[in-house]
């Protein structure tokens, strides 16, 4: 990559491209993206627009309509907390030796590992944050216990009131592979008799909920908290910031350095269902 061609814009684009690939629970799918504002670093503002519940009336031919009433404002604000930086250089000598284009994949390496360490952000918040808290499970890996819990997450989702359309469930690996081998779940893109796009990490359909995996569903020993939604419950926003490649002091080199930020905020915790669950081994 020639520092004179490098535009930065053009790069900060792409890393966002592959950080998207790699987010399981920051994907559009499972939060929303729904802000207005410019991410400048840091510590910047975005503002989500809300409002509060509508009133609905009984409706008398004689009378007519009540008077319009305004919308109460229900906006919050989502402060950009994390910041994540990357900072690699390409040894002239090694990329003349290599016949891969080093920067791009580097590059791509770095979206990843920028996604992994987002991701367990927001893991994290939504696990803190979860308004319908379940009691903690020990699955045995036993058939019934995975498919009441499945049914045990919808069930406190349906009381309260959340929204059926988007659901999502994200489960830990080994809660994937006893399912699929018990033959519990079938590992396909087809949900419903249509052909769709595969999600990060979805494994199919169950319940009403997109089944997903993920390695970074929070941890403790050998508890794992299973956390399952809607996107309307999370607003996320990210900006990937000061993306430019430079030739570093006392090196013969090229280099990239930039900066990801980030932020989340939990926006409906009755839309979010989280359980303990455990493989019945204990500690």
């Amino acid at each position: 990559m020639a520092i004179s061609n490098f535009i930065g814009e053009i790069w900060s684009a792409q890393i966002l491209e592959a950080l998207h690939k790699t987010l399981v629970y920051g994907q559009s799918n499972v939060v929303n993206r729904n802000y207005e504002g410019e991410i400048r670093g840091k510590g910047s503002t975005v503002h989500i627009n809300s409002h509060g519940p509508i009133t609905v009336a009984p409706y008398v031919k004689a009378v007519g309509l009540s008077d319009p009433e305004d919308l109460t404002d229900a906006g919050a604000e989502l402060v950009i907390t994390e910041a994540q930086s990357f900072n690699f250089r390409i040894d002239d000598i090694d990329k003349a030796q290599m016949n891969v284009n080093l920067m791009e994949s580097a590059t791509r390496d770095a979206a990843y590992r920028l996604g992994d360490v987002a991701d367990q952000f927001l893991a994290g918040l939504m696990e803190e944050d979860a308004g319908n808290t379940l009691d903690p499970a020990a699955l045995d890996l036993d058939e019934v216990l995975v498919r009441d819990l499945l049914i045990d997450i919808k069930t406190a989702l349906d009381e309260a009131n959340a929204p059926k359309q988007g659901r999502w469930v994200i489960l830990p690996p080994w809660v994937v592979g006893f399912m699929l081998k018990e033959g519990l779940i079938t590992h396909n893109t087809t949900w419903s008799g249509v052909e769709g796009a595969m999600k990060n990490g979805q494994i199919t359909r169950l319940f009403g909920f997109d089944l997903l995996e993920s390695n970074n569903v929070p941890a403790e020993t050998v508890n794992y908290t299973v956390l399952a939604g809607v996107p309307q419950a999370v607003t996320y926003a990210e900006s990937v910031n000061e993306v430019e490649a430079y030739r570093p002091d006392k090196f013969i080199a090229d280099a990239l350095r930039g900066l990801h930020v980030y932020g989340a905020e939990v926006v409906r915790p009755d839309c979010l269902a989280s359980v303990v669950v455990s493989d019945g081994s204990g500690a």
